[in-house]
């Protein structure tokens, strides 16, 4: 019976094939994983060869991966439904002629499979005993209990004289594995989505039956071939070994030629598919919407109708729990963001007490996606770890997305490794190209998280201190509500750190309430992180309060935020107040200089100045004491600043204008600081 089909042409008896294949195949719409499987299949085949000497890397999360895979839509256990098959392919031998029967009867058994799921699910059978079968051959040498069990099954004791049988059979099982890899990715693709070439897909899907018939009739075989392996007379092991042997090698070259042909053909149909589904998918977020479903339906393009685990529950949900609802695609490398960045993220988000109002009304996606165009074990290992520690959705297995939707994204959406968070809004619109700083700095609160809102949050807010430490930490956060008058400062250096907390000290004792809070550096050192923040608590633990390292690196990743939102919304630094400050925070730390922010809570009446001049007005507090219970201390710093560093500001009097004035006082000062002026003549 020639199915190989290396041409288009089929004859009678194939044709019959094909149509008993069709009958028996009647789909309902159970998944299996069949590519995950596949691959914990793979490390059983792999060691199974180790008894031959070969040194062989295998996939040491492979066994964890079987656990993880369940016939979605069947309530059966997946181990259930491979012992049912591998009994019925160890307890019914079928005598020579009929191989072609139980080939069918299997077919029949798996007739509401998908044609890759037949395929991985008799497999599976196989591995299974072909597993137990080496297993109890590498130990029964040294180990009783093997030795004794081998014995009771009459398994030769000498395999030397099947060398060239299971070698034989090694090559055929790693051919029915490749055939079975081009059988899913056929079967993988997003084939419901975009139309193929009518007559290339019609090709390619009967080619599929028959490699589908191929790869389990040869299993079959290999599963009766380990098992009529008895103890019998040397002649014999001769003469079955021989005959043995021709058998697995005529079927390697029947896959073979079976599964070179049909890659050609599925490597067409898939470059065929990654074309029309990425036009698709360019046309389709051009277009308005009334509902967000096709567009995500088209953005994943999964088979599987559960794509979306969720972090917390471990539960499998499809694209409808999205329906109406604002989407956030997280889109990061497979290590998502850094500690802090998660954290912060989660806490602007989930943590957030204004994320309880919105409750429902949207939904953060994690589209993780490798650096390269394959997905490494350790990337992988990431993904796993953090999408069952995080609150949010994630793609279920996001090495399985498609390329097309891969190179949108980079493409349409920009992402270039550094992590995007890309808005659709209920009705599945593109609303923001990347929300990510506006979460950071006002987190539940710039629901909807669109282009528009950021605008109009920018357009409300003032440089103000709650901006710059909103919800970094539960006392912070006390303080500014309280409105207390609160010292914001960063450094490295420990002498102007500890020379500034022995002036507070002094200040506060004479009665002023003040706050200070150091915030370390933007990228601290070692001196930072192990001396400085224990010195400051250890010598005076009340007169200060310091953020954890955490906490600190919070404080910079807002800032940092603040400027790019600022610039990407359009403002500039030399027009924009707030952009500006900011900008003049990271350029002195990155300076090496020390600073100082003062300010209380939602008012925009806030101070930034170095730190030498802050402890020049400091060291004059006695000059200008008597303002602060008038003013405030704030206020009354901010009069000894300008007192401090002349304004710069200059007005042109007339000659005559001169005399008049001069016959009224007798010092010119500054309208601006207060300060005396230094007259100059100017000729014209």
């Amino acid at each position: 019976m020639n199915l190989q089909g290396t041409n288009h042409s089929k004859s009678p008896l194939e044709d019959i094939l094909t149509k008993k294949l069709l009958l028996s195949h009647d789909p309902d719409g159970r998944h299996l994983d069949s590519e995950q499987l596949l691959h914990a299949l793979e490390n059983i085949m792999l060691y199974a060869t180790l008894s031959e000497g070969r040194d062989l890397q295998l996939d040491a999360n492979a066994e964890k991966e079987v656990t993880d895979i369940e016939v979605v839509g069947f309530e059966e256990p997946l181990a259930h439904t491979i012992n049912k098959i591998s009994h019925e392919i160890l307890c019914k031998c079928p005598a020579e002629g009929n191989l072609h029967e139980r080939t069918m009867f299997l077919f029949d058994l798996l007739g509401n499979y998908r044609w890759d799921a037949k395929a991985v699910l008799v497999l599976a059978a196989f591995a299974k005993s072909y597993g137990e079968f080496w297993l109890l051959m590498q130990l029964y040498p040294r180990n009783p209990l093997a030795l004794s069990v081998a014995t009771l099954k009459q398994l030769p004791s000498d395999l030397s004289t099947f060398k060239r049988r299971f070698k034989a059979l090694s090559l055929l099982m790693k051919t029915v594995v490749d055939l079975t890899k081009c059988v899913i990715k056929f079967e993988c693709l997003p084939l419901s989505h975009v139309k193929l070439n009518k007559e290339a897909k019609s090709i390619t899907e009967l080619n599929i039956y028959s490699a589908v018939y191929w790869i389990i009739r040869s299993i079959l075989t290999c599963s009766y071939q380990i098992r009529d392996l008895k103890a019998t007379t040397p002649v014999q092991y001769s003469d079955s070994s021989t005959i043995a042997t021709w058998e697995l090698s005529s079927l390697v070259h029947r896959l073979k030629g079976i599964c070179s042909h049909l890659r050609q053909q599925v490597e067409e149909c898939s470059q065929q598919t990654e074309s029309k589904l990425f036009q698709r998918l360019l046309n389709i977020f051009k277009e308005d919407h009334n509902e967000n479903q096709e567009v995500l339906r088209m953005l994943f393009a999964f088979r599987d109708d559960f794509p979306l685990i969720d972090s917390s529950s471990k539960a499998k949900f499809g694209l409808t729990e999205l329906k109406d609802k604002v989407v956030i695609f997280l889109i990061s490398k497979p290590g998502l963001l850094t500690i802090e960045e998660s954290l912060l993220l989660v806490q602007q988000t989930y943590d957030s007490p204004h994320n309880k109002i919105l409750e429902g009304s949207y939904e953060i996606v994690w589209i993780p996606i490798s650096e390269s165009n394959s997905w490494t074990d350790a990337e992988k290992k990431s993904f796993r770890i953090l999408s069952h520690s995080l609150p949010w959705y994630s793609v279920k297995q996001p090495w399985s997305l498609n390329s097309a939707a891969v190179t949108f994204i980079k493409q349409a959406w920009n992402y270039r490794d550094d992590p995007l968070m890309v808005v659709l809004d209920s009705r599945g619109n593109v609303s923001n190209l990347n929300a990510i700083d506006m979460v950071f700095i006002w987190g539940a609160k710039a629901y909807p998280f669109s282009d528009s809102m950021e605008k109009e949050l920018w357009q409300e807010q003032n440089l103000t201190l709650q901006l710059l430490v909103d919800e970094i930490d539960p006392l912070l956060t006390k303080w500014v509500e309280e409105d207390r008058c609160i010292c914001i400062y960063g450094s490295d250096s420990t002498d102007w750190i500890l020379e500034l907390n022995s002036k507070v000290k002094e200040i506060r004792n004479s009665g002023v309430q003040l706050e200070m809070v150091y915030v370390g550096t933007r990228n601290p050192s070692e001196h930072v992180k192990n001396n400085i923040i224990s010195l400051l608590q250890e010598r005076n633990p009340r007169s200060q309060f310091s953020l954890s390292l955490t906490k600190m690196r919070f404080f910079w990743l807002r800032l940092e935020s603040i400027i790019r939102s600022k610039l990407r919304v359009g403002y500039l630094v030399e027009t924009d107040h707030v952009l500006r400050e900011a900008s003049s925070l990271v350029d002195m730390n990155d300076d090496g200089k020390s600073w100082v922010v003062m300010g209380k809570g939602s008012s925009n009446d806030i101070v930034r100045v170095e730190g030498s001049k802050f402890m020049e007005c400091l060291n004059n507090f006695l000059g200008w004491e008597k303002d602060v219970g008038k003013l405030g201390f704030l206020g009354a710093f901010r009069i000894a600043l300008e007192r401090a560093e002349p304004c710069g500001h200059f007005k042109v009097i007339r000659y005559g204008e001169e005399e008049e004035e001069e016959a009224e006082k007798d010092m010119e000062v500054c309208e601006k600081c207060g300060l005396p002026v230094k007259k100059f003549v100017i000729y014209k």
